[in-house]
């Protein structure tokens, strides 16, 4: 049987991987009290079959009760019971926003500001997240690519590594993405922007993928960046980190970026690395002259 508890920062996405897990037949129960989890997880181990897959929500919003998740996990040890964490994260940043967005108060942050309330939260859960089987970072990824990520280690059982890696296109004169870890400048390439049949074109269109790669330093400079990662990558997750954010930057974010970008997620996903896709302003230049 697959016992999972899901736990994490409070608007990090924990009801929305509950219900992914419920599509694929998990049995849910969301906001258990830590105390009922030796007692529930004997029913369910002891079920001869009568349960295959169980996912327990469990967060802050019990109150003190959750201090009792250490012990708690310590006495499933101590049965036998084996079970996995998914760990749900965000950046505080994103979680104020998110907050703000929705009208909503932290829980821990009733009479005080929701900065401190992720302050407090984050600080109860450091040695959950140390203990975490898996651990997703939602900062950048969006509801669907969640659910994708679901599925991939809970009903696919792919490897997966808890470092989510976004490679993100983007254009220079409308700024570097600032969640950016490592950013690339991919002005040295030629650019198709100055010739008339590619000019309103995108890196999507296969026409201005085949120019810009079609240039041996195109397929250089993709080579060397896919040997550097994967040299990096390793250290990154050694290190417990949950986030890479890899920015490739054009002039306007609409060619050469979007190619290389689009190349460098293909390589990087045949590694089976877990990898988002994301072009920040290719439809900039359409929306101004629009």
């Amino acid at each position: 049987m697959r016992f999972v508890i899901v736990t994490g920062m409070s608007g990090a996405g924990k009801s929305s991987a509950l219900r992914f897990l419920e599509d694929i037949n998990y049995f849910c129960v969301d906001n258990m009290p830590p105390a009922l989890l030796p007692k529930f997880a004997e029913l369910c181990f002891e079920q001869d079959g009568g349960f295959e897959r169980v996912a327990i929500g469990i967060d802050i919003r019990g109150g003190k009760l959750f201090y009792d998740l250490f012990s708690v996990l310590f006495q499933l040890q101590e049965s036998g019971y084996e079970y996995e964490i998914l760990f749900l994260d965000a950046k505080d940043s994103v979680l104020i926003k998110r907050y703000k967005e929705t009208r909503r108060s932290h829980p821990l942050s009733r009479k005080g500001s929701i900065e401190e309330g992720i302050s407090k939260e984050r600080e109860m859960l450091r040695d959950v997240k140390s203990k975490a089987t898996y651990i997703i970072d939602t900062s950048n990824v969006l509801t669907r690519e969640l659910k994708e990520q679901i599925n991939r280690i809970f009903q696919d059982d792919e490897k997966f590594d808890n470092l989510v890696i976004t490679v993100c296109s983007f254009g220079f004169k409308y700024g570097i993405p600032p969640d950016s870890d490592l950013v690339f400048d991919v002005r040295f390439l030629p650019n198709p922007y100055y010739i008339s049949e590619l000019k309103e074109l995108t890196g999507n269109d296969a026409p201005v993928s085949d120019y810009v790669m079609g240039f041996e330093e195109s397929r250089a400079f993709l080579d060397k960046l896919v040997d550097m990662l994967e040299f990096l990558i390793p250290h990154y997750i050694k290190e417990g980190k949950n986030s890479l954010v890899i920015s490739i930057g054009c002039t306007g974010g609409k060619h050469r970026s979007v190619t290389l970008a689009n190349a460098l997620f293909a390589a990087l996903s045949q590694e089976k690395h877990t990898v988002l896709l994301k072009h920040n302003d290719i439809e900039k230049d359409a929306k101004r002259k629009g």
